[in-house]
């Protein structure tokens, strides 16, 4: 399929410009010649035009639209829109995601350039009308709104017209069009329900029919269904009919079947499953299966060879405004191919399978749904894996069903797409419609869109467009003429892998189809270098320049290498960006990811040389190291390579060169051992370089012996044995290579001796894990002894290891020693030296370090080799502690164990654990256990010493029964309270289920202690503990003269003046230390005024804590006492105070007068709560100091309680004022409401359903409720609704009809529940007979005034509502706060009365 040159000319602007924007059609654009006359409808429909170009209709059934990208819409689709977004370009580099889908430009959308200029032109010049329906098959029709319908052929050229502008003014537009599957029959269906058929060939009218179904509707669908005989079509009532075309002695007939009546529900689609050429003779063709769309549901029904339902599926809701859509498609499905319907209303697209079973019946299977985030007016295959939709918005989408990906999406507002609305309304039959049906006709536009055989038409109101899957060529090149090549080589990636969408013009074998596309891909990765050569910027920064080369270089490697074409890279593309310096060095670094990654691991030699120039030359030699690791060492120049590694410390690069290039193992150790041995052997600390590179030693010693490849990888096979003897023989020679150049002589084994110098530790554990590989080589075992010899003869009495060193190669052979398989031979006398070097040093030094390398050894297993005696007494000579419990363990000697956590500095604190642990885990025999507790026993007092706390845990947990005899022993005083304390305080805690023997007396003995050694713990403790007798607690208080703890123990005992008269000796004692201080201070000098100012501060603090401590005790116990005893004890209070006041007044201290005046006046208002003011006035003139003074001495001291007293009798008027003002508000409220007149909502009686005066000569007492129901008092009486009543009068009634309603009767049981059921106000009414007489007493009315508790309730939260809170209320909660005298004062005191509340009748429930 060739492209026309002005088509490739277009294409290169699609991405600015949108060819699809024509709000007109113009004659220039469509080349129609201007002319003087108009021509005939004839001349214009037969003429063709020169510049008309042809669309050919191949075997493949497909329109041929390549030679009409004239006005082809080549627009840049959405989905691929982004590509080229400049924040992409903010990345340092760009790399391929093979995840990433581009799809690039998946349809073509051309115009028909010629079918739209003639029907334009037939619109204007012969009144032709707009084009209303499109059909195409082998040909295309169009029907218009007067009637006509043009045929065009596959060039564009109109073949036919059909129909007359007189028919088409009596049969209205053409609204609908099918062709059936030869091309040889064309049906018209029109607005006012006429049904035309034409023939094709010849264009002759072979049938009008106008009874196929009911008048005044009009024709929505007509088609063919694969059978030429038979079609369907569906009206504007919602009906479906069967046509039947019959031939009979030349005479045409039609027989319409009524498939479906509307009055079941609306039909507003139908689709005959119509199957191509291929699959004519599929075995689904025989039941000529038709597809209806109601409102509601889906039918799928087969009209042969009866008519039969297969199927009915009702939509998920869904807008009533949404259209309907159906689609039958053949699709390959597990090796078979079946057809598919699909079919939506609004945003979902169901799938369903129809398939024949073998019986003959057809099953159904629903397939997985297709969500969309619009609103689909228009539904199309273009091939079995992909749809088209056009959604409510003229949005056009391509979706591959498989993967419900959206491909594409295009705008088709500039189509002008024709709508079938009135056709759906019928307005040419008068608008007979239903609603329903007229709203979703709105949206319809059927008739103007028209599959066949992977091609679409759009029809426009002056237009027809046709939309074509592009080919897989054609995509790629539309994204390269946008040059788009990173998103073009993305796509062509996803072809070359099959992994693309809507993918057309490949097929066979996946070989040629990677070959073609393949090549294609080359072609572009060339186009791509070019481009980015020419594109970038010639001056500026050389940032940008990269950042420019980075988006190009490291994709075209990495689609080099994806396409297996590594020498596209070393040879053409290098060649072409070897040009600029810039992409050089980019493309140099971009190969670092390549080679570390190991996709590419050779390079050609120039490359190579390149890289190594680069890499140097930037001082990349980190990156450099990375890439030698990872290359075929083949390609290298091996000296220049070494030479670079070594002077630029590449250790790891050049150990892989020598060992990959040359195979040789040696030199490199040789190498780097010539660096760290002369550093060693002299003494000398080593650099960070040398550590590292020292580090680097050993683990590659460990790879050559393990038969690793260093850094990475695994040594050859058949070099494993020999590269581990070469390795033993380099270790074990006696001298190295210089040491012959040398001139001071070098010491034996320089290589082994090295490496313990570096690192014993490490070394001997790389020697470990190589021993451990040899089992049955005998020549490794005897490397092995001698390697071990070696080892010996360097470290053991050698000055210059540590004794860690020695201990850990003793370890190392201990380990050795002790394999089941060992060969290995060591003198024991060995051991025994090894042994006395960490017992019997010169010095004291590295004691811990000795003691854990000792303990090392045997806990591998060295014991075995020595004598346990000797070693367990050079241990205790050494105070090797740790290694004398090691062997008391094996021996079993716990109790041993101690003695030496005790004597072991530094593992002292945890003998607690040890013995804890011992004692109660199992696995210990009663008799070692015993032993243990003896040893404790005999330790106890060096363990309290040492962690009381803890000492008191162990006690608690194992030695409860001891506690007297560890007491005992425990002679320090201060010791025992330490111990005593914690015991008991863990008593009182965590061990309160624990008994201990004797615990009053150990209680008094610890009261006892704490009354010497912790006098400000006392108190606490007396508090707390509930274990001491309180005699002999208050003996021991009073023997250390401890008057707060001896005053709380009186009180607590109940002798309260007792605790008073202790405490009050105290304060006096104060007193008098404070009196005789300022007698002092007024005697003294100036030169120890401020000192004596602080002291006599701390004396009146003492004062006021003195005194508060008895304040607080009378207050608690003046509750409790009769008047007489509560002045014996606030009087001798005050009288104390008032002394010292007037002891202090004589001094001239005036600061402490004062205090001591503030102090009375507290005494005073506290003592007024409980005694009343004329008893303690009357005591303060009575008294001889006051009494026999001037009255100005105590005239504070009574102003003062005057205020107190004028302050609490207004706050006692204040109260009783508001407490009357709210009882006459809430009492005016309530009688307002009780007396205000019921409304019945009824004139009749709810029981018995009659009038309330059912005779006028009777007189009947009838009850009005506050719910506003009446009764009758029988009525009542006999449905029992009186409950709790003593005599007529006082009856309490309920509302029978309310206290039902709500689950029973009223009755006393019932009443929290009902409600409004129960009356607020009952009211009965005697209504009697109109007689002059009785006038008078026409109407008597009781009020029952009595509640019950819910009433008063209902009534609280009324009251409540009408105010807020009452200040009543505020003031009780006030009350309570106060002490029971001061209640009194108020109301006197009733038991129960928590809350006031008045028992009042409350109003009844208001009805509007």
């Amino acid at each position: 399929m060739s492209e026309s040159p002005d088509a490739r000319s277009l294409l290169s602007a699609s991405s600015q410009l949108n060819l699809m924007e024509m709000d007109a059609i113009d004659d220039k654009e469509f080349d129609i010649p201007q002319v003087d006359t108009p021509p005939t409808l004839e001349s214009i429909l037969n003429e063709l035009e020169d510049e008309e170009e042809p669309f050919v209709l191949e075997d493949t059934c497909m329109l041929n639209t390549d030679n009409m990208d004239a006005h082809s819409c080549d627009t840049s689709s959405l989905a691929s829109s982004d590509s080229g977004d400049p924040a992409h370009l903010k990345r340092k580099r760009r790399t391929v995601d093979l995840n990433a889908t581009v799809h690039g430009s998946v349809l073509r959308h051309s115009l028909l350039k010629g079918i739209s200029a003639q029907i334009v032109s037939a619109a204007d010049k012969v009144d032709a009308g707009l084009p209303t329906a499109i059909t195409v098959s082998g040909v295309i029709a169009v029907g218009t709104s007067h009637g006509l319908a043009l045929v065009f052929d596959t060039n564009q050229a109109l073949r036919l017209c059909l129909g007359t502008k007189a028919t088409g003014a009596e049969f209205g537009a053409v609204s609908a069009l099918s062709i059936n599957h030869d091309c040889s029959r064309l049906l018209c269906g029109f607005a006012k329900g006429q049904i035309t058929m034409w023939d094709l060939a010849s264009g002759k009218l072979l049938r009008t029919i106008t009874d196929a179904h009911p008048p005044g509707t009009a024709i929505l669908h007509v088609k063919f269904t694969d059978d030429p005989t038979l079609a369907v079509c569906n009206d504007s009532g919602g009906s479906v009919f069967e046509l039947a075309f019959r031939r009979v002695m030349g005479m045409r007939s039609c027989d319409s079947r009524c498939l479906f009546s509307g009055s079941k529900g609306e039909v507003c689609c139908i689709e005959p499953l119509r199957a191509p050429p291929d699959f004519r003779d599929h075995p689904i063709t025989q039941y000529s299966l038709l597809a209806m769309a109601s409102l509601t549901k889906i039918l799928v029904i087969g009209l042969k060879p009866s008519l039969k339902v297969w199927m009915t599926f009702p939509y998920s809701k869904s807008d009533p405004a949404s259209v309907p859509q159906l689609a039958w498609q053949f699709v390959p499905v597990q090796k078979m191919v079946n057809p598919i319907l699909a079919f939506c209303k609004g945003d979902t697209v169901h799938f369903l399978l129809v398939k024949k079973e073998e019986t003959g019946t057809i099953h159904v299977i629903k397939q997985k749904q297709l969500h969309l985030s619009c609103d689909i007016i228009s539904l199309s295959w273009i091939n079995s894996r992909t749809l088209v939709l056009v959604d409510s918005h003229e949005k056009l989408q391509v979706v591959d069903r498989p993967s419900q990906e959206v491909l594409e999406t295009l705008d088709l507002e500039q189509v002008q797409l024709v709508y079938n609305s009135r056709h759906f309304k019928s307005l040419a039959t008068g608008g007979n419609v239903s609603q329903a049906l007229a709203l979703v006709g709105e949206k319809a536009c059927y008739q103007s869109v028209s599959s066949y055989a992977g091609q679409i038409v759009y029809l426009g109101t002056k237009s027809a467009h046709i939309m074509v899957l592009r080919n897989w060529r054609e995509r790629i090149d539309c994204l390269l003429k946008q040059e788009h090549f990173v998103e073009a080589l993305s796509l062509a990636w996803s072809f070359h892998e099959g992994t693309a969408k809507a993918v057309v013009g490949l097929f066979g074998d996946p070989l040629k189809r990677k070959g073609v596309v393949g090549d294609k891909m080359v072609e572009i990765l060339f186009q791509f270098a070019e481009h980015a050569l020419k594109k970038c910027p010639d001056q500026g920064k050389i940032q940008v320049m990269e950042q420019h080369f980075h988006e190009v270089v490291p994709v075209l490697v990495d689609y080099c290498l994806l396409l297996k074409r590594a020498d596209l890279i070393f040879n053409q593309l290098y060649a072409q960006l070897v040009e600029n310096m810039v992409a050089k060095g980019v493309f140099l670094e971009s190969l670092e990811s390549y080679i570390v990654a190991d996709r590419l691991g050779h390079l050609t030699t120039p490359i190579m040389r390149d890289l190594l120039a680069h890499y140097h030359g930037n001082g990349m030699m980190d990156s450099l190291e990375r890439c030698i690791v990872h290359l075929d060492v083949t390609s290298l120049d091996i000296q220049q390579v070494v030479q670079v590694c070594w002077e630029n410390q590449l250790y790891d690069a050049m150990i892989y060169v020598f060992n990959s290039g040359i195979n040789d193992y040696i030199t490199p150790m040789e190498k780097l051992f010539a660096v760290i041995g002369p550093q060693l052997r002299a003494g000398r600390s080593l650099k960070d370089g040398e550590v590292v590179m020292g580090n680097k030693l050993l683990v590659y010693i460990s790879c050559c012996l393990a038969g690793r490849a260093y850094p990475l990888g695994d040594i050859p096979e058949d070099l494993v044995v020999q590269v581990k003897y070469q390795v033993f023989e380099f270790l074990i020679r006696l001298h190295s290579a210089d040491s012959l150049e040398e001139e001071e002589e070098e010491e034996v084994f320089p290589f082994i001796r090295t490496l313990l110098h570096f690192d014993t530790r490490e070394f001997l554990n790389v020697l470990a894990m190589t021993f451990e590989d040899f089992k049955n080589d005998k020549q490794a075992l005897e490397y092995q002894q001698r390697i071990v010899d070696i080892l010996l003869q360097v470290m053991v009495d050698n000055p210059d290891f540590t004794p860690s060193q020695v201990g850990g190669l003793f370890t190392f052979l201990a380990r050795q020693l002790a394999k089941p398989d060992n060969t290995l031979f060591v003198n024991r006398k060995l051991f025994d030296q090894v042994l006395e070097f960490l017992c019997c040093p010169d010095d004291d030094s590295r004691h811990t370090e000795r003691q854990q390398v000792l303990l090392e050894l045997l806990q591998v297993g060295g014991v075995v080799q020595f004598n346990e005696g000797r070693l367990l007494a050079l241990a205790e000579k050494a105070k090797f502690y740790q290694i004398c419990e090691f062997l008391y363990e094996k021996k079993h000697l716990y109790d041993r164990i101690i003695d030496c956590y005790l004597r072991d500095p530094l593992r002292k604190g945890e003998i607690f654990s040890y013995i804890h642990n011992l004692l109660s885990m199992p696995g210990y025999s009663p008799e070692e256990k015993q032993t243990v507790r003896d040893k404790v026993l005999q330790h106890i007092k060096e363990l309290v010493t040492l962690d009381p706390s803890k000492s008191a845990d162990l006690v608690m947990f194992h030695f409860a029964k001891e506690v007297q005899q560890i007491i005992s022993e425990l002679q320090d005083d201060q010791l025992l309270f330490q111990f005593l304390s914690c015991l008991l305080e863990r008593r009182e805690g965590h061990h309160s289920g624990t008994i201990l023997p004797q615990e009053r007396d150990l209680h008094e003995l610890l009261l006892d202690l704490l009354c010497r050694f912790g006098p400000n713990q006392l108190l606490s403790f007396l508090q707390t503990s509930q274990h001491y007798r309180l005699e002999e607690a208050i003996q021991i208080t009073q023997k250390y003269n401890h008057n707060e703890a001896t005053a709380y123990l009186l009180e607590k005992k109940g002798d309260v003046h007792g605790a008073f008269t202790v405490l009050l000796e105290t304060l006096k004692e104060k007193l008098s230390l404070l009196t005789a201080e300022s007698d002092r201070g007024a005697d003294g000098g100036e030169g120890r005024q401020d000192e004596e100012e602080r002291d006599s501060e701390s004396k009146l603090t003492g004062v006021k804590d003195s005194l508060n401590d008895i304040i607080v005790l009378c207050h608690r116990n003046s509750d409790s006492l009769n008047q007489q005893q509560r002045e014996a004890l606030w009087f001798p209070l005050l009288e104390t105070m008032m002394a010292s006041q007037k002891l202090v007044k004589g001094l001239n201290d005036e600061h402490t007068f004062e205090v001591l005046k503030e102090l009375t006046m507290k005494v005073l208002n506290c003592m007024s709560t409980f005694i009343s003011l004329p008893a303690i006035i009357q005591r303060i003139l009575k008294d001889p100091v006051y009494g026999k003074g001037k009255l100005a001495e105590i005239q504070g001291l009574i102003l003062g309680m005057l205020d107190t007293f004028n302050y609490e009798q207004t706050l006692l008027e204040t109260t009783t004022s508001l407490l009357n003002h709210d009882l006459h508000w809430s009492l005016a409220h309530l009688r307002a409401a009780v007396t205000r007149g019921l409304h019945p909502r009824q004139d009749y009686c709810n029981i018995c359903l009659q009038q309330y005066k059912r005779r006028q000569d009777s007189a009947e007492e009838i009850i009005v409720f506050s719910c506003g129901h009446l009764y009758h008092h029988q009525c009542l009486q006999q449905k029992d609704s009186g409950w709790g009543f003593t005599s007529e009068l006082q009856q309490r009634w309920s509302c029978y009809k309310c206290s039902s309603s709500q689950g029973g009767r009223g009755g006393p049981s019932t009443e929290p529940k009902r409600g409004r059921s129960t009356s607020l106000a009952q009211t009965r009414v005697t209504s009697v007979s109109h007689d002059a007489g009785a006038e008078a007493h026409r109407k008597k009315v009781f009020v029952d005034a009595t509640l019950d508790l819910q009433q008063e309730q209902s009534w609280d939260q009324l009251r409540c509502l009408y105010r807020g809170p009452s200040r009543l209320s505020i003031l009780s909660e006030l009350s309570h706060c106060h002490s029971s005298d001061k209640t009194g004062l108020l109301f006197p005191a009733q038991p129960g009365t928590d809350h006031f509340q008045l028992k009042l009748s409350p109003p009844p429930l208001l009805e509007e």
